[in-house]
């Protein structure tokens, strides 16, 4: 099932929202629930329950095959790019590997799980942000899930087109030449010569910086 070539393990942290008042962003909010699922596979504090709700986000994740850039969608999805910015700016995703590619059916490169299983997520899980009108075309940036409301640390960038159920929230776009970068490593294939894997070509994310 498709779900299943996506899927995450979700996972859990008891740390409470250690938000100030100088974390609540300007402008329109909405208001985001973490609740607690799992162990989490790198110690990190919830997001703030507060997220802004306009424009987007410019955002470089930078990767031992090269730099991605992104805008990440804020007024459409702002619960999840909300929780994609507390994992980056707390250093969550850095040194993690990307682990799992597929070359077959969809085209994607899978990242965002520190223990490299895809059974890792950050302690925490939060709702689904779906229109129902949801394409992944190349260079779409969504959420990897286990089922509906599932939402982890997991995403996963989409190399060219693929058709998937509107089920795996689109929270942003790469640049170009992030695609370039992506599709780079997947014409290399897989460790194991299959259509789904561990990418041959080695990524690890080392840092995700906005700006």
């Amino acid at each position: 099932p498709l779900v299943a070539a996506l899927a995450l393990g979700a996972a859990s942290c008891s740390g409470e929202d250690d938000t100030t008042a100088s974390d609540v962003p300007s402008g329109p909010t909405v208001t985001c629930d973490y609740p607690a699922d799992g162990d989490a596979a790198k110690d990190v504090a919830k997001p703030p329950a507060e997220a802004s709700s306009a424009g987007t986000v410019a955002a470089t994740i930078a990767t031992s095959a090269g730099d991605i850039g992104v805008q990440l969608d804020a007024g459409a999805t702002p619960c999840t790019v909300n929780s994609f910015l507390s994992l980056a700016d707390q250093g969550y995703f850095d040194d993690t590997r990307c682990h799992r590619l597929t070359t077959q059916g969809i085209f994607v490169l899978q990242c965002g799980d520190p223990t490299g299983t895809g059974a890792g997520g950050p302690g925490y899980s939060f709702k689904d942000e779906l229109s129902g009108k949801e394409t992944y075309g190349a260079g779409t940036l969504a959420m990897a899930n286990a089922g509906p409301d599932t939402n982890g640390s997991q995403f996963f960038i989409v190399y060219d087109d693929s058709q998937l159920p509107p089920a795996y929230t689109v929270f942003g776009r790469i640049d170009d030449q992030g695609l370039e970068v992506v599709r780079g490593v997947a014409s290399a294939g897989t460790d194991n010569g299959s259509g789904d894997g561990a990418p041959a070509t080695p990524v690890t994310i080392e840092s995700v910086t906005t700006g």
